[in-house]
């Protein structure tokens, strides 16, 4: 089959940084199953892995974690999909990725593809979206709105989204918009990103090159409850220690370039919560398929247009010169929304 990997780590203007191969193709078993992959998308942790990541002697690592395909064969304890259905999930860092024809990914942590989107526009969703909803509702505990949990007699609620025009940021700030009563404040540096947060839904967007307390204070904003950091955490810390509120929490899913001083927290007893997308499958955790129910709930929200695709940009085919290309344009900083890439 057909396939995008690499021999070593090395940074993307090499010749060999990514490089079109072709491996056997992968069997189905237990509660695999086996997918033709036909669109994916970029993430940051592509290019992070690209970098550092070294492949055992001879292997070759396929990146890629996010993908939308058609089941073409079930391990033979698989039981919630058949051959033939349209899926789409964010896979496992810990195994081949989706820059492949064909990929392995237990179905546990899989969804159907929503219905009223194209393969391309679907495969923008998976990673960023699991990774926004874990963050609202299981890291820092937010209530969906319309669940039977009471919100009653507590404070409305004020989220900085630190690179709110992201991948992640993208979604984020849609769930956040349309499903908790929160103030949602995204930041963006440049006019054009700035506009995308607004329409995502922010009810304010401030500049992260800039002092960001003058800003809250200017829009009558005192401090905020939370803080969702995604990108250049070390670089604002101080800054987000300043801006949150006594009891505040902080969210983080980047890795920081320096450690972080969380000794700074306790003056106002803030707490720091870590978000990674991949633990419950890297840990086969008691609630594994939590994600397979997170997939189902996002589809279901897409589909009645409650949320929208956050595509950025499509590169064309699945191929080691478009992949170079997209991670890339990841690396510089200014991709606005996700890169998608489709069929081989």
């Amino acid at each position: 089959m057909k396939a995008v990997g690499y021999l070593e780590p090395q940074a993307i203007d090499k010749d060999t940084a990514l490089m079109d191969i072709e491996l056997d193709k992968p069997t189905a078993t237990g509660r695999d199953l086996l997918v033709k992959v036909q669109a994916v998308s970029v993430n940051p942790v592509d290019t992070k892995v690209r970098r550092s990541a070294k492949p055992d002697d001879g292997q070759v690592k396929v990146l890629g974690w996010d993908a939308v395909g058609e089941v073409v064969a079930t391990g033979d304890q698989a039981q919630w999909f058949n051959v033939g259905d349209k899926v789409w999930y964010a896979g496992d860092i810990t195994r081949a990725g989706s820059n492949a024809e064909y990929q392995l990914v237990d179905e546990r942590i899989v969804g159907a593809k929503p219905q009223s989107l194209s393969d391309a526009d679907a495969a923008a969703l998976p990673l960023t979206g699991i990774t926004a909803w874990e963050l609202l509702f299981d890291r820092l505990d937010f209530t969906p709105r319309g669940s039977s949990e009471s919100e009653a007699g507590k404070p409305q609620a004020r989220i900085l989204i630190v690179g709110a025009a992201g991948g992640v940021g993208s979604i984020l700030t849609q769930l956040a918009a349309k499903l908790t009563n929160a103030v949602v404040i995204g930041t963006a540096s440049r006019e054009q990103t700035q506009q995308w947060v607004e329409a995502l839904g922010a009810d304010h967007v401030i500049n992260h090159h800039q002092p960001m307390q003058p800003q809250l204070a200017e829009l009558g904003i005192e401090n905020v409850s939370h803080v969702i950091s995604l990108t250049h955490t070390d670089q604002h810390f101080e800054q987000l220690v300043e801006v949150l509120a006594p009891q505040g929490k902080l969210a983080l899913i980047d890795d920081p370039a320096l450690p972080l001083d969380v000794m700074k927290l306790k003056r106002k007893s803030l707490s720091l919560h870590w978000e990674l997308m991949f633990t419950r499958a890297m840990f086969t955790t008691w609630d594994i398929a939590k994600q397979h129910e997170l997939l189902t709930q996002l589809a279901q929200m897409i589909d009645d247009g409650t949320l929208k695709t956050t595509v950025g940009e499509h590169f064309g085919t699945i191929n080691a010169t478009n992949l170079k290309r997209a991670h890339a344009h990841i690396e510089s900083n200014q991709a606005v929304g996700k890169i998608v890439l489709e069929g081989f």
